[in-house]
């Protein structure tokens, strides 16, 4: 069959299911993943043609976009910044979002003159954060980790693949214990409440690990009650701690860490012009 005849059953098939524009996207990627073939290339070879052996992939790929799966998962890979990530059920999907909390840190530490920065990241996931902090600052020692198993295993791949050095460790944010001191903290931790629920498409409520999304309508903010008390044991004195948050509770997470001790408590906007992040201090004793 001809390329071009595959491209237009991805459209009578996924239309109005998904936007024209992101069904074209679906398509380049697929025929790059699966075939190595750049996005250009019905427009240079019109009447390229595909065997049976290599249309089946793709037709595969397209059962599972009717479903509403994530391209990323049928891809097995998803891209942050500039790396390259591995991603499965065992872990969210890195956001562009996140991507300006990781340019957060890093332009605040490229300003600072203090070296062998010490860096943790709760709650890893696939590493996205920590991976992409270690890659980009030489003078940071990072450490991450993730009370789940499974992203532990796909953290460590992701940063074997992307040759940066990360020490991941097993452990629970509820339940910490530390000898060591971090000059920065950083999580992305799980805030979205039952309620948000409906807002959301059916891709993530389907297919993303819930309990890296959701949190108790009656205790939204426990993840982040946890990640103050545990920065106060081993975030050093006038160390900073920057997180991703919930939009709709900025006030309520700036609050909270207020009244755990913390100063030039600043909240941020991300490109949608949401409040989404959070950098604390924490005050010298």
């Amino acid at each position: 069959m001809q390329l071009r005849a595959i491209k237009d059953i991805f459209h009578k098939e996924l239309f109005p299911q998904y936007p024209k524009g992101e069904i074209d996207s679906f398509f380049s990627l697929c025929i790059e993943h699966f075939l190595g073939l750049g996005q250009f290339t019905l427009v240079m070879q019109p009447g390229y043609t595909l065997t049976h052996e290599e249309e089946t992939p793709l037709f595969q790929a397209l059962s599972r976009l009717k479903t509403n799966e994530p391209i990323q998962y049928i891809l097995g890979k998803a891209y942050f910044r500039d790396l390259i990530l591995s991603v499965n059920e065992h872990t969210l999907i890195p956001r562009p979002e996140t991507e300006e909390l990781v340019q957060w840190v890093i332009d605040d530490v490229r300003h600072a003159t203090v070296n062998d920065i010490k860096i943790l990241d709760i709650g890893t996931g696939s590493g996205c954060i920590a991976i992409a902090l270690a890659k980009e600052l030489s003078n940071a020692q990072v450490f991450a980790l993730d009370i789940a198993p499974g992203a532990l295993e796909l953290a460590q791949q992701n940063a074997q693949e992307n040759k940066v050095k990360v020490n991941f460790m097993e452990a629970d944010v509820f339940h910490m214990k530390w000898d060591m001191e971090f000059d920065i903290i950083v999580s992305n931790p799980p805030y979205v409440r039952e309620m948000e629920k409906v807002q959301m498409h059916e891709n993530v409520t389907s297919y993303e690990p819930g309990t890296a999304l959701f949190v108790p309508d009656n205790d939204a903010l426990r993840y982040y009650r946890a990640i103050a008390e545990c920065a106060q044991k081993c975030l050093r004195p006038d160390g900073l701690l920057y997180l991703e948050i919930n939009q709709y509770l900025s006030t309520e997470t700036k609050t909270l860490f207020e009244a755990h001790l913390f100063q030039e408590n600043r909240l941020k906007k991300d490109i949608f012009g949401n409040y989404r992040f959070l950098r604390c201090k924490k005050i010298a004793e």
